[in-house]
């Protein structure tokens, strides 16, 4: 029986002693506590996918881009896969160390089912590891336009749901700066990005606007809630895209469209629209 009540009943100890959240002595720190209760957070959301597509056909097949250390794939593997037959992770990180630990981990806890490979997120959709078709397409925190190369993977891999949590934002908010003083001249709307602030934080407010409605276009539904509490992250929305017949496709275009004339950021249509 586990001793920490944070931690799933299932759960491996050794696992978590490996990803460094619980210490050598079988304890939990407040950082690590942060940290686990995101990733469990996060599984929560994503275990009902995993049995949705498990109903269609038992071969599972799961991407988590920008994988860091891999904390999310290694226990959604230990949670879910280990005790399936068939089914397979894959983690995508462009650090080659920590892609080389993650490697020896899931060998030393005999996760056979797992493949990490080197590389940026935009590179993914070639790889000749990459199956042709990917049910479940994961990124959590990965950063500014990785988030977009994880959706582009997505669409192209078929992706029946999408789970993302976008973090640091930046492109978007540049171009704002960068048209800042014809915005003003043209709209008072440019108020809500006059000051640098400002412009950060509605720049990634509209980075994940505009991420919704290029899914929307793309045939998915949408959803768009809190991973957990403010005081754990700062980097805390979380999307999740589900593909549907009924998504409003031709509709979310249209607004895509409006919104990037609008707010002079035709320049990232290439980035949105495709």
């Amino acid at each position: 029986m586990n001793q920490i009540p944070e931690i799933r009943p299932g759960q491996s100890i050794e696992l978590l002693k490996a990803l460094h959240i619980l210490t050598r002595d079988g304890k939990l720190n407040q950082d690590s506590r942060r940290k686990l209760k995101q990733v469990y957070h996060l599984f929560n959301f994503i275990e009902p996918l995993l049995n949705e597509v498990l109903e269609r056909h038992e071969h599972v097949t799961l991407v988590d881009h920008g994988a860091g250390k891999s904390y999310l794939g290694f226990i959604i593997y230990d949670l879910f896969f280990k005790a399936k037959t068939a089914g397979h992770i894959y983690g995508t990180e462009f650090r080659a160390e920590l892609v080389k630990k993650s490697r020896e981990l899931a060998q030393q806890c005999g996760f056979e089912r797992m493949t990490f490979l080197d590389m940026l997120v935009e590179n993914a959709a070639s790889a000749k590891e990459m199956p042709a078709e990917i049910d479940i397409v994961t990124a959590l925190h990965a950063c500014d336009t990785a988030t977009d190369d994880a959706i582009r993977f997505g669409l192209e891999k078929n992706a029946q749901h999408m789970v993302l949590v976008p973090c640091c934002q930046a492109e978007v908010a540049s171009v704002l700066r960068k048209h800042k003083s014809q915005s003003l001249a043209q709209t008072p709307l440019a108020e809500i990005w006059r000051h640098p602030i400002h412009t950060r934080e509605f720049g990634s407010q509209i980075t994940n606007v505009l991420r919704c409605l290029l899914l929307q276009s793309k045939g998915y539904q949408v959803t768009v809630t809190e991973l957990v509490g403010w005081e754990h992250s700062m980097k805390n929305e979380l999307i999740i895209a589900s593909k549907s017949a009924n998504a409003p496709r031709k509709q979310a275009k249209e607004r895509m469209e409006q919104i990037l004339a609008e707010l002079n950021l035709s320049e990232m249509a290439a980035r949105f629209m495709y």
